[in-house]
């Protein structure tokens, strides 16, 4: 469901701070207790009821009474809380139309200085586990709900971006929240929705990227047609939650893996017949 701007817009600061006690609270609890909420929020019986009440009506938080009476943040909560905190930083002053929905992310178009982009990472229910068993970055904890497994993920990334900015063609990260990273906006296609003229010019550019990325320390992870972009004229690389440094134990397979997923693009589209181990020996030199 799309981000509502003139709901979060007319969120009481009520409600705000109940959906910051929750955020808060929820590091210790699945569903927090109705008491326990009660006396942390310190709003009359009245008030919280219809609070409470309001924030479930606009789906930004549930409630449950098995095995006790408590309250859980949802997506549309932290999404409230990010774009609430992004907006009075003056980091964004208004929300444009959903563009892009991803394995783990929502894209939208905001504004900012100019037009930006605002990337919402989404650890959805049944990627979560996977990405707690895979990504050695999570947190150890023995409870890390999703939204705080999006807000990881969406740390890791903007690390990445500020890293590789002005080094590697990936989008300007400006500002971070939460799960949410305003980053620049990039002009362009998927690779996988462009038709190119000249593919060995294209394909030499990304294994141009892809090595500075690695002497910068940075291997992606996750890379294929769909997360590097195209103008008809010079690529980026996005999506960049999944990177790892050249030193991790699982390095050599996931640069083959990154690079063959490429070179498997062209062959299937364009016929090319480019060589999987002579791409790795140029990324490494």
């Amino acid at each position: 469901m799309p981000i509502d701007a003139d709901v979060i817009k007319s969120l009481h600061k009520y409600e705000i701070r109940i959906l910051h006690v929750l955020e808060r609270m929820m590091k210790h609890y699945q569903w927090v207790p109705e008491d326990d909420l009660r006396a942390a929020v310190k709003l009359s019986p009245a008030e919280m009821k219809y609070r409470l009440g309001n924030l479930i009506y606009r789906d930004l938080i549930r409630s449950d009474s098995v095995p006790y009476k408590g309250y859980t943040l949802i997506f549309a909560g932290y999404d409230a809380l990010a774009l609430s905190d992004l907006a009075a930083k003056k980091t964004i002053s208004a929300l444009g139309n959903k563009v892009a929905v991803g394995k783990e992310s929502e894209i939208y178009e905001a504004l900012g200085f100019g037009v930006v982009i605002l990337k919402l990472h989404k650890v959805g229910q049944r990627s979560f586990q996977t990405l707690r068993n895979n990504r050695e970055y999570m947190p150890e904890a023995t409870h890390c709900p999703w939204i705080f497994a999006s807000a990881c993920s969406a740390s890791r990334e903007y690390e990445a971006l500020k890293a590789l900015n002005g080094k590697v063609k990936v989008p300007v990260p400006i500002d971070i929240n939460r799960h949410c990273i305003v980053m620049s906006l990039v002009p362009g296609a998927n690779l996988f929705r462009c038709i190119l003229e000249d593919p060995d010019k294209v394909y030499r550019e990304i294994l141009e990227e892809v090595k500075k990325a690695y002497d910068a320390g940075y291997i992606h992870g996750d890379l294929s047609e769909y997360n590097i972009m195209y103008d008809g004229e010079t690529i980026c690389l996005i999506d960049w939650p999944q990177w790892i440094p050249p030193n991790h134990q699982n390095a050599d397979a996931t640069l083959r893996h990154d690079l063959d997923t490429v070179i498997t693009f062209f062959a299937k589209k364009y016929q090319t017949s480019y060589d999987l181990e002579e791409a790795i020996r140029f990324v490494r030199t």
